[in-house]
């Protein structure tokens, strides 16, 4: 009952930023990842957004995807994909979200040859078999009910000898069971790490940015509620990752 109901206020808070976010400053909704040593040169415009990128920036760096067949699911408003598009040189880049507010606004938004967006459950989706070079899935999993059956699909869409790229976060006492999940696939685990501190030292470097938006764009009753989504300092989120009570990971499978 917990995750329909937290499921159902996602699809409410994308709604809402749909309707409020009128400059289109809300591209990314993940905690971001920050580390000294792998600062990366970025365009004015995407320096705002430095340290989400930064994390779709991390998770990508294991493999090259230039010439590659790739797929974000949960794509959600659709920056972190754009940004590979762009900067990676993939052949396609195919996103997918649950969400139609979130792809209606992609497909308007996004303008690049060879980006597109459809709507699709990551738990049944909707491709052929072994269909793509590289999945990626950035701060999604958490949300789905069946773990198993989104590894299941993912690796029938995957080619031979290709990688899903995930990184996201669980409950310190859910870990044990999405290992389990991992390792009952048939996916080979080629990297794994816990990312909690370049999660803790993201959301303080941004917390000034993060606390203007939902100020400026979120109602009085909803602010204190989005303040923890964001991972502001204080709020009980960003505790949890300081303390581990969320771990924060980086997997990288092969097929």
């Amino acid at each position: 009952m917990y995750r329909y109901l937290k499921a159902w206020l996602f699809r409410k808070l994308y709604w809402y930023v749909s309707k409020v976010d009128r400059d289109k400053e809300v591209l990314f909704m993940n905690f971001g990842y920050h580390d000294d040593d792998e600062k990366i040169d970025l365009s004015q415009e995407d320096e705002k957004n430095r340290f989400s990128i930064q994390l779709y920036h991390k998770l990508v760096s294991f493999i090259d995807l230039s010439g590659k067949l790739i797929c974000e699911v949960g794509c959600g408003r659709g920056g972190g994909l754009s940004y590979i598009h762009k900067n990676f040189k993939p052949v396609n880049s195919m996103g997918v979200d649950l969400n139609h507010t979130a792809v209606k606004f992609c497909n308007n938004y996004y303008r690049q040859k060879g980006l597109t967006f459809i709507q699709g459950d990551a738990q049944t989706l909707p491709f052929e078999n072994e269909v793509f070079d590289v999945v990626l899935n950035v701060e999604s999993s958490h949300r789905y009910l069946l773990f198993n059956r989104f590894l299941s699909e993912v690796y029938r869409t995957l080619k031979s000898r290709s990688y899903l790229l995930l990184t996201d976060f669980r409950h310190d006492y859910e870990m044990e069971n999405m290992k389990n999940d991992i390792d009952n696939s048939n996916f080979e685990v080629i990297h794994f790490e816990v990312i909690n501190e370049n999660i803790v030292n993201s959301l303080y470097a941004d917390d000034a940015r993060r606390r203007e938006l939902v100020m400026r764009l979120a109602p009085r009753l909803l602010r204190k509620t989005i303040l923890n989504w964001a991972g502001t300092i204080g709020s009980e989120t960003y505790y949890r990752y300081n303390n581990g009570k969320y771990i924060y990971f980086i997997y990288i499978l092969r097929k």
